[in-house]
């Protein structure tokens, strides 16, 4: 039985706030003494960072598409063991989830799975009144989803939240918090959302400060602990990398090297849990930086990121493009996924970059967003061919070709094409993936790094 206190932050559509308020929360806990654990509902890597630094602790995510809704209490368990409180952010709107999957991957769905109350976030800079309609709304909806109060966000002045406190009397929803407008705690955004922590940490340490202030003025604290604290013990064994891919014991451990620094932030905390549980000794290092690679490299993950924000510093760090280059023609298995299949593209708007792949790739204005339904094509060092897996895009890139002459992945969903790379020892793809569904993934690659 895990009995960890735990709420859900939701809002009913994005933009109201879930963010700051989430992360306020864990920072208010947290300065408070406790220890928080930070969840965020979907695939965003971006949100976790600022929950990272709000708690001291990795923010993981919870998605029930990419890994099963079977495995979202485990992973949850897992991430919030030996915490004093959860905090889990929504995503979207609080019923939006996997187009044309009813509630899959839903806000609602992981807050049932979890049986955790949820607090609903609503900006309130343009009602009074209808405050209480749209809260009956979201409370009757679904009668197994628990709304258990209402933080109200973006309130013009006193006069404003007394309308809006005497209307949601009428609703039965306690009102746990007020904020103020408060343009100090805003976070700047870019092309794929917030900028992330890696590239701004001064200002994000002072940002997550301000709204962790600002939470603390205007929100019940007490009430919102008791609140989690009236979830229910969840029976559910918490998830485990060892028993998952643990490898056998003894021998040398590969090293695997794992591409971080600004560039390089997308990633989830159970891929590096799973390669070193399968046997690997994970070694970070910062392409921006680095001009090698780590003593004994001999297999390479490179997540997502933002390298077309930094092409020009990645182009010119020629050593590191170069050992990259040779790595992979030695056969040595690597894993690149988005930035990563950019990292090991010819060019990137018009950049050189490692040349391992036969394609260029350029910025664009299109965004291209949303889960993936695939299968393996080829034997790869991540997936042997037949191997199905769930995932998702998110970029505003092309790569020209988009696939080459034996292509990573058979998208199924949302259209059939092909897509991705696969040569030598080397699988390059656009497609994100989360291997807590598929912990093989993490023995075949660390199983691919040799003697």
């Amino acid at each position: 039985m895990v009995a960890v206190p735990r709420l859900v932050i939701a809002a009913p559509s994005s933009g109201a706030g879930k963010t700051t308020v989430a992360t306020g929360l864990m920072a208010a806990f947290a300065g408070r003494g406790l220890a928080v654990s930070p969840h965020k509902v979907g695939p965003d890597y971006i949100d976790p960072g600022y929950h990272a630094l709000a708690t001291g602790r990795p923010g993981r995510n919870l998605d029930a598409y990419m890994c099963g809704t079977e495995l979202v209490a485990p992973l949850f368990a897992h991430g919030a063991a030996g915490c004093d409180l959860a905090v889990v952010e929504g995503v979207m709107g609080l019923y939006d989830g996997a187009a044309g999957e009813g509630e899959l991957a839903s806000t609602a769905q992981v807050a049932k799975v979890l049986k955790a109350p949820v607090v609903l976030v609503v900006d309130a800079s343009s009602q009074s009144r209808s405050v209480a309609a749209l809260v009956h709304g979201f409370a009757s909806w679904d009668p197994q989803v628990r709304i258990g109060g209402v933080i109200l966000n973006k309130v013009a002045t006193d006069r404003h939240e007394r309308l809006l406190r005497e209307a949601l009397e009428e609703s039965g929803v306690p009102v746990l918090g007020v904020l103020r407008r408060a343009p100090a705690v805003a976070t700047p955004s870019r092309h794929l959302g917030l900028v992330p922590v890696a590239e701004r940490h001064t200002d994000a340490v002072e940002a997550v400060r301000a709204q962790a202030a600002q939470v603390r003025a205007g929100c019940d604290l007490e009430g919102l602990l008791a609140l989690a604290r009236s979830a229910p013990a969840l029976a559910v064994e918490p998830w485990s990398a060892g028993a998952c891919a643990g490898g056998a014991a003894g021998g040398s451990r590969p090293v695997v090297a794992v591409a971080g620094g600004a560039a390089f932030t997308f990633s989830y905390a159970e891929h590096a849990e799973l390669l070193a549980a399968a046997g690997a000794e994970v070694m970070a290092f910062d392409p921006l930086r680095d001009e090698a690679l780590p003593r004994g490299t001999r297999g390479l993950v490179i997540g997502g990121g933002f390298p077309e924000v930094y092409a020009p510093e990645l182009s010119a760090n020629e050593a590191l493009r170069g050992a990259v280059a040779e790595l992979a023609r030695s056969g040595a298995p690597v894993a690149a996924e988005c930035a990563g299949l950019l990292y090991l593209a010819r060019s990137l708007d018009g950049k050189p970059m490692c040349g391992v792949l036969d394609a260029d790739a350029r910025m664009s204005e299109r965004l291209t967003l949303g889960y993936r339904d695939a299968v393996a094509l080829h034997d790869s060092p991540v997936a042997a061919a037949g191997t199905r897996m769930r995932g998702h895009e998110f970029h505003r890139t092309v790569i020209e070709p988009g696939a080459g002459p034996s292509p990573a992945w058979g998208m199924r969903l949302p259209e059939r094409r092909v897509e991705g790379f696969v040569r030598g020892g080397v699988h390059a793809s656009y497609l994100h993936t989360h291997w807590a569904a598929a912990p093989e993934a993490a023995r075949r690659f660390v199983g691919a790094c040799g003697p």
